[in-house]
């Protein structure tokens, strides 16, 4: 891989309404508003990075996408890509101050720009050219048939092109709503790809890999590196393309604590980051599109095996002290 790459990003653009309380709905009525998506938090930290990046959405032509794009603009992404149609943004609602627990997020998705989105519309060889870098996310393939159709136009383009391409393994069980399991359309879109990142649990919901029922909080790192690594030869052995994986590893016991890790994992090697932990969280959402972005630099400035994983998860880290979905560029 060349330094620099010049990298596309590809995903749905979203508004975040977020709880400054305990309850979402509270007779003080504060809440705030954050632009966020986990493909725009990747985005927004490469731009910070000063990495060439450029983040292509689907958004209503208004003034909320215009302000919502201008923001990540000023990070340094270039968003001359967006396509301006449809009637409304996704929308999502965090009930609880700093994203405690998956539950306590709404989706408001369906019928969004983004998720109107249709295959054969996009012009995917003159849209990639001059990139280097793709990334995608299986939040787009949750969102209905379509999209996942289109997913799989822009990675066989990417493919075709010699693209490097990335993904995370996002797993959200309420948008997988359409009548297909994560199983059933990720195979698929994966076997295109370079670099895997996401968790042993996401990886065996959506690619079918092993994973060891007795797992839990208690169980050491050592053994989750050990599960890892085992995990990760069940992906590069079911999808030769895959050459890095890497898993996070977050655990909270408290709405104030976070302790993370990660693995990253080659063919030839395998490595875990120092495990660092906190009890003063600010606010988890976003962390794990930190991990993908601070896992994005260290491949694309051809670091060594250790320095990638030491940084992807000290940008992981570092975002749960950071209001909003974006991440202040702290790697």
């Amino acid at each position: 891989m060349q330094n620099k790459e010049n990298i596309l990003v590809f995903g749905e653009l979203l508004l975040r309404f977020s709880s400054t309380e305990d309850q979402f709905i509270s007779k003080n009525h504060t809440v705030a508003l954050f632009p966020g998506g986990s493909e725009a938090n990747v985005s927004a930290s490469l731009g910070q990075w000063k990495l060439p990046v450029s983040y292509l959405t689907c958004a209503p032509d208004n003034a909320l996408t215009t302000n919502a794009l201008q923001y990540l603009s000023e990070l340094g992404v270039n968003t001359s890509k967006t396509i301006l149609e449809g009637n409304r943004l996704g929308l999502y609602f965090l009930l609880s101050a700093n994203g405690l627990t998956s539950g306590q997020v709404v989706y408001d998705r369906k019928f969004s720009s983004f998720s109107s989105i249709k295959p054969g519309v996009i012009d995917w060889e003159k849209v990639l050219d001059g990139y280097t870098w793709f990334h995608w996310t299986a939040l787009t393939p949750a969102l209905n048939e379509n999209t996942a159709a289109v997913c799989k136009e822009v990675l066989a383009a990417a493919r075709k092109k010699g693209i490097t391409i990335s993904v995370d393994l996002n797993y959200r069980n309420r948008l997988w709503d359409y009548g297909k399991q994560p199983i059933e359309v990720m195979p698929e879109l994966i076997q295109y790809c370079d670099v895997i990142m996401g968790n042993i649990w996401a990886a065996n919901k959506m690619l079918g890999t092993s994973v060891s029922d007795h797992l839990n909080r208690q169980t050491t790192a050592q053994e989750y590196f050990t599960h890892s690594e085992a995990s990760a030869k069940e992906i590069f052995k079911l999808f030769p393309q895959c050459k890095h994986i890497a898993n996070t590893f977050r655990f909270m016991d408290n709405p104030k604590h976070n302790l993370f890790y990660g693995t990253y994992h080659t063919p030839e090697s395998n490595y875990i980051s120092p495990i660092r932990e906190t009890n003063e969280v600010v606010d988890r959402i976003g962390s794990g599109d930190a991990f993908m972005a601070g896992l994005i630099y260290g491949l694309t400035n051809n670091e060594d095996g250790q320095e990638i994983i030491n940084k992807a998860t000290n940008a992981g880290y570092q975002k749960l002290f950071v209001k909003g979905d974006f991440g202040d560029g702290t790697l």
